[in-house]
């Protein structure tokens, strides 16, 4: 499916009660609205990249089952990312990974050549990437300005034609190519991902 142009609604879904997740329907771009920091600085550098995208907003989700109704919708899967730091707490790894693959931290440090990986602590997910646990994002990468973090980036997710996360909050996601995201928006914050089959 092409990423739409404009930025008016190309598709709608019924708005659900109860139980069931709320989605919106479908936006190209940003919102005209002002938003959190982080996920308003993400959706600036995307255009000043020309980088298209589409948007929903939606319920907040927790899990990677409960964004399954937002992967149907954007017609990509919501990818998985964690970040990881070195015993000092002085390197950080983000990771990104399909939803369904699980986190083995020591095969990650085996493949990385780091020891002792572990998952970064919520406030150095805040102070670097401007995230709160549950919505680490790889879009984050645009306030990690002392170049902590090194990207690692699933050959399966590389792969792939398009590419979805949140823009950093938990209520919205976002597709784009993923070759836009490599090859313009990480490349244009000076991080070059590692990409490797994990």
């Amino acid at each position: 499916m092409p990423l739409c142009e404009g930025n008016a609604p190309v598709k709608t879904f019924a708005k659900k009660k109860g139980d069931i997740m709320w989605i919106s329907e479908i936006f190209c771009g940003a919102p005209s609205e002002e938003r959190g920091d982080l996920e308003t600085s993400v959706y600036r550098e995307l255009d000043r990249l020309s980088i298209p995208f589409e948007r929903v907003d939606n319920d907040a989700v927790h899990t990677m089952e409960e964004c399954v109704a937002i992967d149907q919708a954007l017609g990509a899967e919501i990818r998985k990312t964690i970040v990881l730091c070195n015993r000092k707490k002085t390197s950080f790894y983000l990771v990104v990974l399909p939803a369904s693959k699980s986190v083995d931290t020591k095969e990650i440090g085996r493949l990385i050549g780091v020891s002792g990986l572990s998952f970064a602590p919520a406030d150095k997910l805040q102070e670097i990437l401007g995230a709160q646990p549950g919505s680490a994002t790889v879009m984050g990468i645009i306030r990690d300005r002392e170049d902590y973090v090194q990207v690692i980036i699933d050959r399966e997710v590389a792969d792939e034609e398009y590419f979805a996360c949140n823009p950093g909050v938990n209520t919205s996601h976002i597709k784009l190519k993923t070759s836009d995201l490599i090859q313009k928006y990480l490349a244009s914050n000076l991080h070059k991902p590692m990409i490797i089959a994990l």
